[in-house]
């Protein structure tokens, strides 16, 4: 295994990001069209938000949570990297926040199940703070 492995699940979020971001426009434009909204109806602070029904907002919504924890996730990996200590451990758990950072969109986007997009939450950013624990332990020798 080399380092540079880390970096597919890297990009795998990056992409996953990109397609939340595309589906959303989707979902707004189709929205916009199909209720003829007037760009002044537009104007203001979360306007769209305002009018748009849940499978319209909720992408959004998704998209902005992509910045949350994705953000440390994105700074491990670099650290690890950095430091040369991916293992298969590392990958293991950066490929676990991938597979369940991906259901969580999915549920988010479409049917909106609040529980069990909460446990994919859950799961995907528990792997997250273990890798971030687990480098915080050897930088500081424990």
């Amino acid at each position: 295994m080399t380092q540079e492995s880390i970096f597919s699940p890297f990009f795998a979020t990056i992409f996953l990001t990109l397609c939340v971001w595309v589906y959303m426009y989707i979902r707004r434009i189709s929205f916009i069209n199909s209720q003829k909204v007037k760009p002044q109806d537009l104007v203001g602070y979360n306007a769209l938000a305002k009018l748009s029904p849940p499978q319209v907002s909720n992408p959004s919504d998704n998209l902005k949570n992509l910045f949350e924890i994705p953000v440390i996730f994105y700074a491990i990996v670099l650290y690890l990297f950095d430091t040369k200590q991916v293992d298969f451990i590392y990958l293991y758990a950066a490929w676990t926040f991938v597979i369940f950072r991906v259901l969580h969109s999915v549920v988010h986007c479409t049917f909106n199940l609040i529980l069990l997009r909460f446990y994919l939450y859950l799961f995907a950013t528990l792997a997250v703070w273990f890798m971030v624990l687990r480098a915080a332990f050897v930088y500081l020798n424990f």
